[in-house]
């Protein structure tokens, strides 16, 4: 219980957090550099991981489904379960996963780390709300770059299911069968929905990430409990939204 209200009342401090960070949209021009820094450490920088876990994930997906649906003779139709498991449901968890704690954890991390060392306080001093050059930017950033690392991490999965498919013996797929099956029962929603939840999971990212890092107290101890509490309270998050945000997109199509 006592966690369960812990991450409550990290979700109404992060919502405190995001409209604190809303009133200074319009320094955001004006903070370009620091954009353009976060949307290399979020996104460039995670690339080559999410490739990789998303290429084999994609592998294993055809490989297991592969074996399953030759014995209903359904093996032509590995490309749309492949397709639709990784646009709507694989792709943007898992990379939503890999951020939280690959960049959830490093945002975490630095902010606290100001606070504990008192940078934070010396911005306050100094009349710049940490919220404009801290939070702001990172935030803009995740919300561009969830959507691009989404579609990587698709096409990677979907090529790594078409190799598979087609070099596995007991199932050979040839890839135009894959490909074909994958075209004609995909929709535009589908890739759609699987977008927008990835910027659901990339907001929650940030404003968690950032909110724990801020309010941070203590020493070297207490910043690497509050990176803990980042990244397991991003994923507890992200998961839970997973389904309230599955069953609404499902509601409206």
């Amino acid at each position: 219980m006592k966690h369960l209200l812990a991450i409550i009342d990290s979700i109404g401090c992060a919502l405190v957090l995001l409209w604190r960070s809303a009133k200074h949209l319009g320094t955001l021009p004006r903070q370009f550099p620091r954009f353009i820094e976060q949307c290399y450490l979020i996104g460039y920088t995670s690339l080559p991981i999410v490739t990789i876990l998303l290429f084999f994930i994609g592998c294993v997906l055809a490989l297991q489904s592969g074996y399953s649906m030759e014995n209903f003779g359904a093996k032509q139709f590995i490309g749309t379960l492949v397709g639709l498991t990784m646009a709507r449901e694989l792709g943007p968890v898992m990379v939503a996963i890999l951020v939280a704690g690959r960049v959830g954890s490093a945002i975490t991390a630095e902010l606290a780390s100001m606070k504990v060392y008192q940078e934070i306080d010396a911005l306050v001093t100094m009349n710049i709300p940490p919220e404009r050059i801290l939070v702001l930017p990172r935030l803009a950033a995740i919300l561009v770059m969830m959507p691009v690392l989404t579609i990587i991490a698709d096409l990677c999965g979907w090529f790594g299911g078409a190799l598979v498919s087609q070099f596995t013996h007991s199932i050979s797929v040839d890839s135009e069968a894959y490909f074909t099956a994958l075209k004609a029962y995909m929709k535009p929603h589908d890739i759609t929905d699987g977008l927008i939840k990835a910027e659901v999971f990339g907001f929650v990212i940030v404003l968690v990430c950032c909110h724990i890092g801020l309010s941070t107290r203590g020493g070297p101890r207490e910043i690497g409990a509050s990176v803990t509490k980042a990244v397991v309270t991003s994923l507890i998050l992200i998961l839970v939204l997973d389904y309230f945000v599955t069953k609404a997109l499902l509601l409206a199509t």
